[in-house]
């Protein structure tokens, strides 16, 4: 086992199952909180998990990144719509040898990323997880948890397989998390854009779990004309994905356990939604490559609309 350090920015349904799994492996991890900081500190984490349910009662906690020690890898799980604090939070916990790994949903969020933390590694994970947070200090792991790595280069060059990305797949594995590796990260995010796309979307717009939207033959076949525009998307951006990509989505969604995805739980919680990481930004993606995306665009619409009454507290019992 290695001695790598973990430090987890975000310790919610993503950020606190993985760096739960990581420290029951072995591994050396602090976690960062907020709301929870304290019952944490006090009572530990608890995963239920279909791979098996444990409880870590001591975890090395935090609500002061500047208290925090120096970590080997910055695994940040925040909400994209919370990235605007990461200026004032990498910073104090980067020096020239740390690795940040991404842990997000959307496109084109390295970036802004990237300019933060200057010449230092930036991978990203793409987590294939139904994962929840219950309560304080409790997670609840539905089904799957595998991740695909990329490590990002300026402009979305597909930079491939580096040392790092198998380094840090190395200690993921030892905590029973399966790997997958991308040599393309802007193709990895696009084809995770088939199903992020679609059901985040659909989810909130139609109030519907992913199993009442596959059972509903009008509902499948929209999501089936959803995914045709990201595959165009991604085409706009020099990345092909194949049809069969769509069929494979379709099966996985159809087999997963019934779900609320974490926009439709965003939504019922009344927090902001990650729209413009998932569907804003790959719209502007296809737009600049003067690409139109119809569909995508309306659900954008939608979202924006249903974000904003939301979180007014104006929205109709629906």
């Amino acid at each position: 086992m290695s001695n790598r350090t973990y430090g987890i920015i975000g310790t919610g349904a993503i950020g606190g199952f993985y760096g739960a799994k990581l420290q029951k492996a072995g591994h050396q991890v602090s976690f960062l909180l907020r709301s929870d900081y304290h019952h944490v500190a006090e009572n530990g984490l608890i995963v239920k998990s279909v791979d098996g349910d444990f409880t870590l009662p001591e975890v090395d906690a935090y609500n002061d990144v500047k208290k925090m020690p120096n970590c080997d890898v910055i695994v940040v799980a925040l909400k994209t719509t919370q990235n605007y604090v990461l200026a004032e939070l990498l910073p104090p916990l980067i020096n020239e040898n740390t690795i940040v790994l991404l842990l997000q949903n959307g496109i084109n969020i390295e970036p802004e990323i990237a300019n933060i933390i200057g010449n230092n590694t930036l991978i990203s994970g793409l987590c294939v997880i139904c994962c929840n947070k219950v309560g304080q200090g409790q997670i609840h792991h539905i089904d799957y948890g595998s991740i695909m790595l990329g490590q990002y280069a300026a402009n979305y060059q597909a930079a491939g397989i580096t040392e790092q990305m198998g380094e840090i797949a190395r200690d993921f594995e030892t905590a029973g998390i399966p790997i997958e590796l991308s040599e393309d990260l802007l193709l990895a995010r696009w084809k995770k854009l088939v199903w992020n796309i679609t059901y985040n979307s659909l989810s909130v717009i139609l109030n519907a779990r992913t199993d009442e939207i596959m059972a509903n033959a009008d509902t499948r076949l929209l999501a089936k004309q959803v995914m045709r525009e990201v595959l165009a998307g991604a085409k706009s951006c020099g990345r092909i994905l194949g049809d069969c990509v769509i069929q494979k989505m379709l099966d996985h969604t159809e087999n997963m356990n019934p779900y609320l995805t974490s926009m439709k739980l965003d939504y019922d919680g009344k927090r902001p939604l990650e729209v413009e990481a998932i569907v804003g930004n790959p719209l502007r993606m296809a737009r600049k490559a003067e690409v139109d995306l119809p569909m995508i665009s309306m659900l954008y619409r939608q979202l924006k609309f249903l974000d904003i009454r939301n979180r007014l507290g104006t929205a109709h019992n629906r």
